[in-house]
């Protein structure tokens, strides 16, 4: 069962501009969104879109290009698939207060052709297990990627890897720091 009740039970949308709590779909492709968002703490956020919903993951150090860095991902609450457009400042004493920039975006695919007839059920399967392999298409992250759950006592815990494709790099695809959609860095956004 997919929920979105804790997203909005953290959330007061007569304050924030968050977008509410709703279940929708992608008409064509799968999307993903990966968000620059300065918090207590400043990290990234990845979204795939998934049974209507965004899965979400806290990414501290931000993705990476080379496939020998291993990223902790930690698991977050489903967000609603609206959020994929969410730019803007979450206004203090809110939850997640802080600037938002989408800093990449696009749609993605599985890695794996077999279960392709029925993409969602794939991934929603390989989800459960703990291991998902994708392919992005982003403006700035492109090529096959996996994220694998860790069997720590640390609920929730997954860690994103790049794979060795074509896409591959050890230049730091973290300069890249401004809006794929607004082309605003987070500091110009905050003014």
């Amino acid at each position: 069962m997919i929920s979105l009740n804790k997203y909005n039970q953290k959330r007061n949308f007569n304050v924030t501009a968050e977008p509410e709590g709703a279940i929708k779909k992608s008409i064509t492709e799968l999307v993903f969104v990966m968000q620059k968002h300065a918090a207590s703490h400043l990290h990234y956020d990845f979204r795939l879109e998934m049974d209507g919903v965004l899965k979400s993951w806290v990414i501290p150090k931000g993705p990476s290009m080379n496939p020998t860095d291993k990223r902790l991902a930690i698991m977050v609450e489903d967000h609603p698939y609206d959020y994929k457009d969410f730019e803007g400042i979450i206004p203090e004493g809110n939850y997640g207060a802080g600037t938002v920039i989408i800093w990449d975006n696009g749609s993605y695919t599985l890695a794996d052709k077999e279960g392709a007839d029925n993409i969602e059920k794939k991934l929603k399967s390989d989800l459960k297990e703990g291991h998902l392999s994708f392919i992005l298409n982003g403006k700035k992250l492109k090529g096959e990627f996996a994220l694998v759950e860790l069997k720590t006592k640390e609920e929730n815990t997954w860690l994103l890897i790049k794979k060795n494709d074509q896409y591959a790099s050890d230049e730091d695809v973290l300069e890249q720091d401004k809006s794929v959609i607004s082309n605003r860095t987070l500091e110009s956004l905050e003014k």
